[in-house]
């Protein structure tokens, strides 16, 4: 019935229709569905959590999300079917070991045997690209994060099989087990840390084409009623959009449904509601919203266009907030987010990349809608979701199905090693052939370059919708709810380092920096257009964010020290320089005890941060759901009602007034300056950008720290690829019955090091650090000149400094050169300055984590031009001759060994001589830098050390020490390794004891280089004892040197031994690099001194307990002597008499004087020296070098523990 001109309308039968309608849909399911024979158990399948597994485990609310929590965990599913065909599929999250398939109820798993590793129990494991069945063989493809493993059973054949998203691997195994009491679960097993998510049926398949014309069935049956209702009103609400109503004629008329609109259309809004009536509480059901809804409004989409011209699903969300009540509304987006997010994670790498850019292009669609941006950035993108998956470009690991053939057809490779594995230093030309093959492959790799470029645009583009802070609408800005929950992102992975459950894996960190710093930089250049000065060019943090209290760091470690510490040391300059007072009662609730008698005395706490506490797994995010549910074998209750707040829970506790903050709190309002509240004399009065900006960029310097360099570091996969390119490319020429297989491999690798390059270490994404390399170093900078408040700035600035350096020349370079960098010079310059300049800066103190190694190019532009100015020099100087107790001392040693490298005896060489034909390592290590001595620092150090004998003598006291520690550490972990190496039943050397030995035998032999360059330049600290402290120095290094030349040289001894094991992790420690260091010391002393000094060093070094003459002999290549036993030649041999000649009686007598007659008289601390010094006031008593050399250390009796206040010498007073 049509409405005419002057009746209206009415909708008394709508109703009545809609429901009969309906109805037909709903007669179908009223039988029992005929396909549930052959199968046992619950309707909605899940997995076993109450007795079905074995290990450890943490699962997800969903119960279909799992991790590996033990060596090897299994578990099955509730489920089990016995007859027919069926399948279900598994989204792998993680490509390490595991073994998933069938088993059945009897088979039982240990930590060691798992699915398949029983008579009754059949998996496939993509990771060893096996299958198993008691027995293994090859099977299949392998697989990776990302992939979609379907396990089909046909219990009628008696055969299994599996796809790799949705690619047939063929029958796996054929005849298995059937008949009475054979039924068979879905499990699986996993390692440690391994995570994976089912699909049982209660979500749409991924890849169903091909299963319902072989028979198969899920696991679990689709919602069919509810299917066809939702997808029959839905077609009743695409009539409404594409139908208008002519008022004048009283028409219907067709029309574009992208055209469709509320305004003005009742007639439409009243029929639309009714439909709404039926359709909204469909859409709170997973499968419906999934296959029904996402699929709807993805169709829209694919008319092509920008997003922005397809207004429909705009309206679409608008008819959803108007008719849906409020808890519909808000399962809906969050199941439809969900959706989106595992859609765009384990959709296949296509040529075009278009089901990514599909999926992207929908999310950009739904967050374009403000109202349902802000509920879903208030309560599910970061509480629910783990939306930083949005912002990743997975690696494709099989090539030819990414397409890659077909856009890089030529490949090519640089041939930069010879046959023997050297580099090559003067490559050949490349000849015309080379030239077509490189320019071809350089295309390719442009093309994929710019289908990626697309898709990073659609992230950036989510992000910039997400830092939107112009919102017309009501309440909060996007970007303030972005903000808030982007720090509390940040708190979560600062403050859980030891739960990787929890923690955003860093191949998805390093890809949401790059989206984060291009918007960041975007809307820092809209704000240009307000506020022309601020340029993102000039982007820094200014330092009044770091001490004054608006932006939450979660204890994360200051440059000073504790925040506590510094708050209350430093609370009379927070108040003259920045006029911020501290509360005294702010001063005490600083410590944890004091949060817990919080807690306690506010028993809502726990109730008040709710889900906070119960955070999704980055783990198990392809359900998206919570993994807080533990399983365990053990029969231990975890469960405390009353059990205290942890210290996790704590921090959140604490943080909670953190999500809170407004847009006031953040940009100042009325004359508040927000996060810039106590602005130094220093800073412009002006603000450089919005304050919510400067958080951000904050946020994202944390992010690189936190896991961003570390990925950077794994180029493992990269330089690998290109190894094993050179490689092949010798062996292509020597083996050419193999060339067919050789040039498969290396087209493979050519291809997937074009996708790391382009998506890792592309041009763009090196100006990408380099611009955060500069924002550390101006706000580095800038917070320098507030003095002593220096000390609030979050360490990991300093370490992101130099972290981003050494990426851009370690990780980039080789696609892109660092001098192509704009403003390269004076960068490294200014970096190259602060280096200098804080390595002994007072107001740094108390690191939490050792300062990454310092880049070699920045100690060689102080060498060459950075320190032109004199007092610049010496001041350098001076912070690095500081005692070693002060700082962190092993990075000033690789700054002095730096300046000395090429100078040493035998230190001219880059890669020690032993390794030369191995494998080149990363030569980010300072180990492997090229040498670059300075004499002009060197002559610097000479003058003060001369001319400051305390300086002298309190710095070699510290590398004395120093090369003390680390030779006994290393020889105390040579021996556990050789204990370990020994035993006979099989065991293995904990690879990092293996890195922690190896390190400290580098820190040793970069000490002895130190003590060679000292030697070498002031030989009178040593050998001029008129001054006070040469003689104990002397005494100190000859026992030193005698110590590592009897532990190093003697052979088949524990060094040798170790040595010879030629242990992965220990190819640095040989004889060669330490001898020669010792060898140095020892020529100088001995050889290039003067008689005087000679004679001196001499009698030291031959008086010393230790010392052995066979270490020199052995030093100098000589053979040992012969033993004993083995006489002398008969000439030679004196004949024995009892006649005692005067000259014998007069040395005996002399012997008798000079040797001490008993123990006691000996010193009892080094019992080598007699007893020659006495204490006072205690009046203890040891030899003279003893006590001065505690007395460097420590003012304290070495005894009773009483002050010395002098040291008298001492002598035995004669016998009666």
């Amino acid at each position: 019935m049509l409405p005419s001109r002057r009746k209206p309308f009415t909708f008394q039968n709508v109703e009545e229709r809609l429901e009969r309608l309906l109805s037909v849909s709903e007669t179908t399911e009223e039988n029992p569905d005929h396909g549930a024979e052959g199968r046992l158990g619950p309707s909605a399948v899940v997995l076993d959590h109450t007795s079905g597994f074995e290990g450890l485990l943490l699962v997800d609310d969903d119960l279909l999300g799992v991790i590996g929590q033990s060596n090897f965990s299994s578990i099955r599913a509730t489920t089990c079917v016995f007859k027919g065909k069926w399948l279900y599929e598994v989204l792998i999250s993680s490509q390490g070991l595991m073994q998933i398939g069938w088993c059945t109820l009897s088979c039982r798993f240990n930590q060691e045997e798992g699915v398949g590793d029983t008579p009754d129990s059949y998996a496939y494991d993509g990771n060893r690209v096996r299958k198993w069945n008691v027995t293994t063989t090859n099977y299949g493809k392998s697989w990776a994060a990302g992939d979609i493993v379907s396990c089909l059973i046909d219990l009628d054949e008696g055969n299994i099989s599996f796809c790799l998203n949705g690619v047939s691997l063929g029958v796996a195994f054929s005849d298995i087990s059937r008949g009475s009491g054979m039924a068979y679960f879905p499990a699986i097993s996993l390692s440690f840390k391994e995570s994976v998510a089912f699909n049982f049926g209660s979500r749409p398949l991924r890849y169903p084409f091909w299963y319902p014309m072989e028979g198969y069935r899920p696991l679990q049956d689709p919602p069919r009623a509810d299917l066809l209702k939702s997808q029959n009103l839905l077609g009743y609400l695409r009539n409404v959009f594409s139908t208008g109503i002519d008022a004048q004629e009283g028409k219907l008329l067709d029309r574009d449904q992208s055209m469709w609109h509320m305004q003005g259309e009742p007639t439409a809004l009243i029929t639309v509601a009714h439909i709404f009536n039926h359709f909204a509480p469909l859409m709170c059901k997973v499968y419906l919203v999934e296959d029904v809804l996402m699929n709807f409004l993805l169709g829209i989409l694919e008319g092509g266009g920008s997003v922005e011209e397809h207004s429909l699903i705009q309206h679409f969300l608008d008819l959803m907030w108007l008719l849906m009540e409020d808890y519909e509304i808000h399962e809906c987006l969050k199941q439809l987010m969900m959706s989106l997010l595992r859609a765009y994670r384990f959709s296949p790498i296509v040529p075009d990349l278009g089901l990514q850019i599909h999926y992207l292009r929908l999310t950009i669609a739904i967050l374009r809608h403000e109202k349902s941006r802000k509920y879903l950035l208030s309560n599910v993108l970061f509480d629910v979701l783990r939306s930083v998956v949005f912002f990743f470009i997975k690696s494709p690991l099989r090539v030819e199905e990414a397409g890659l053939q077909e856009l890089i057809p030529t490949t090519w490779w640089p041939n930069r090693f010879n046959k023997e594995g050297k580099e090559i230093k003067d490559p050949k030309e490349e000849s015309d052939d080379e030239r077509l093959r490189r320019r071809s492959y350089e295309r390719g790799c442009m093309r994929l370059k710019k289908r990626i470029e697309v898709v990073e645009d659609l992230q950036v583009q989510i992000l910039r919708l997400l830092l939107n802070n112009k919102d017309k609408g009501g309440g909060e800005a996007s970007r303030y709810i972005f903000l808030n929950k982007f720090r509390k992102f940040l708190q979560e992975n600062a403050s859980n380092r030891g739960n990787p459950t929890v923690l955003c894996p860093p191949e998805y960190m390093v890809c949401f920096l790059h989206r984060l710093i291009t918007a960041i930089r975007a809307c820092w250049d809209e704000h240009k257009l307000r506020n022309p000065p601020a340029r993102c060019s000039d982007a820094y943090v200014p330092p009044q964010i770091f001490y004054n209290g608006k932006v939450d760091y979660f204890d994360l470690q200051r440059l000073g020290g504790l925040l506590s510490h510094l708050r209350k040391t430093l609370k009379d300059d927070l108040a003259s320089r920045a006029n911020i007072v501290i509360d005294p009662s702010e001063l005490q609730a600083v410590t944890m005890d004091d949060l817990e008698e919080e807690d306690e005395s506010r028993p809502s706490a726990t109730q008040a941060i709710g889900g906070a506490l119960a955070r999704p797994s980055w783990l198990s995010s392809p359900t998206l759901g919570r993994a807080n549910r533990f399983l365990s074998t053990a029969a231990v209750s975890l469960m405390n009602p009353r059990r205290p707040l942890s210290a996790l829970e704590k921090v959140k506790v604490r943080s909670l007034c953190a999500e809170q903050r407004t847009e006031e709190d953040i940009e100042g309002h009325h004359g508040s300056e927000g996060l810039l509240l106590g602005r130094p004399p220093e800073e412009k009065d002006t603000p450089i950008t919005e304050n919510s900006l400067l958080e951000i960029l904050d946020g994202a310097v944390m992010m690189y720290n936190l896991s961003v360099h570390q990925q950077l570091g794994k180029v493992t996969p990269r330089y690998d690829a290109g190894d094993a390119l050179h490689a092949r490319s010798d062996i292509l020429d020597e083996l050419q019955k193999s060339q067919q297989v050789f040039s498969e491999k290396l087209n493979h690798l050519s291809r997937r090091l074009a996708w790391i390059n382009v998506t890792i270490y592309s041009k763009e994404k090196m100006l990408d650090i380099y611009w955060l390399l500069q924002v550390c170093i101006r706000t580095i900078e800038h917070a320098d000149r507030t003095g002593s408040l220096f000390a609030f700035m979050p360490e990991f600035y300093l370490n992101v400094a130099m972290n981003s350096y050494n990426s851009l020349k370690n990780y980039f370079s080789p696609v892109s050169g660092m001098e192509e960098l704009p403003g390269y010079d004076e960068t490294l310059t200014r970096l190259a300055a602060i280096l200098a300049k804080h390595f002994a800066d007072s107001r740094i103190c108390g690191r939490s984590d050792p300062p990454p190694p310092p880049p070699g190019d920045a100690v060689y532009l102080i060498i060459r031009n950075n320190l032109s100015r004199l007092s610049r020099q010496i001041n350098m100087m001076k912070n690095l001759l500081a005692p070693y107790e002060q700082r962190p001392w092993a990075q000033t040693n690789w700054i002095l060994v730096r300046l000395w490298r090429g100078c040493g005896f035998g230190y001219r060489y880059t890669r020690l001589p032993h390794l030369l034909k191995t494998k080149p390592e990363d030569a980010n290590l300072p180990s492997l830098q090229k040498p670059c001595p300075s004499t002009l620092l060197q002559s610097h150090m000479a003058k003060l050390l001369r001319g400051d004998p305390e300086l002298a003598s309190s710095f070699l006291n510290s590398v004395l020490n120093q090369l003390n520690w680390a030779f006994s550490e290393f020889i105390g972990m040579i021996q556990e390794i050789q204990q370990a190496a020994e035993r006979l039943e099989r065991n293995f050397v904990d690879s990092r004891q293996l890195k922690v030995c190896a390190t400290c035998f580098d820190l040793s032999v970069s000490l002895l280089r130190v003590l060679e360059m000292t030697v070498t330049l002031v030989p009178d600290i040593f050998l001029d004892w008129s001054r006070s402290a040469s003689d104990l120095l002397l005494r100190r290094l000859a026992q030193l040197l005698n110590q590592v030349l009897n532990r190093v040289t003697a052979e088949r001894n524990l060094f040798d031994r170790v040595v010879n094991l030629r242990l992965p992790g220990l190819e640095s420690v040989d004889h060669y690099p330490i001898l020669v260091a010792v060898t140095g010391i020892l020529v100088r002393l001995l050889v290039d001194c003067d008689p005087q000094g000679t004679q001196r060093a001499t009698s030291v070094l031959l008086v010393d307990p230790c010392f052995q003459l066979r270490s020199i002999q052995y030093l100098l290549g000589q053979t040992e002597p012969a033993s004993a036993g083995s006489g002398s030649p008969a000439a030679n041999k004196k004949h024995f008499s009892l006649h005692v000649t005067v000259t014998q009686a007069r040395c005996s007598h002399r012997l008798f004087i000079f040797q001490p007659t008993s123990e006691e008289d000996l010193c009892p601390i080094c019992y080598a020296h007699p007893i020659s010094a006495v204490f006072k006031p205690c009046s203890h008593k040891s030899c003279k070098a003893c006590i001065t050399q505690h007395l460097m250390n420590n003012k304290d009796c070495f005894f009773c523990k009483a002050t010395i206040t002098g040291v008298e010498d001492y002598e035995k007073p004669a016998a009666n």
